[in-house]
Order: C-alpha cells, then structure tokens, then sequence
C-alpha cells in the first residue's frame, strides 16, 4: 500500500499532474494524457512507455469517484 505522504510528493512524470490511487493503479489528474499507471509489490511503475492511457469515459468516471474535476 502506498503511503498518503508519498501520494503527496508523486506525480505524473509526463505533465506532472497529481495522481489518485485507485486500486492498485495511480491515474493521472491530467484530462488531456489520462494516464495509468501500474503499481507492483507497493513499487510504482512511473515510466510512460509502461503506462496506460484511459479513454476519456474511464478516467471521467475514476475522476468523479475520487471527488476530482473532470472539466
């Protein structure tokens, strides 16, 4: 599990936008790239080659459950 004080100081490596934890994923707040990024044995994997992009309904959604805005 990844710590609330290390959610703090991450962000995404891309555009540096603050992430959300959602399961055992962190997803970038950044409307235009969406990003996804995989977390493996409590070890965030922040590299973009390995990331993945949401399509725009899935991060709207993911957005909204993390009381984020998605406009």
């Amino acid at each position: 599990m990844i710590s609330k004080d290390l959610l703090e100081i991450l962000c995404c490596p891309e555009t540096k936008a603050d992430l959300v934890l959602d399961g055992d994923t962190l997803v970038s707040t950044d409307k235009e790239t969406r990003r996804r990024y995989k977390i493996e044995d409590d070890i965030p994997i922040m590299l973009i080659e390995e990331s993945e992009q949401l399509s725009i309904e899935e991060w709207k959604k993911i957005m909204q459950k993390h009381n984020k805005p998605v406009d």
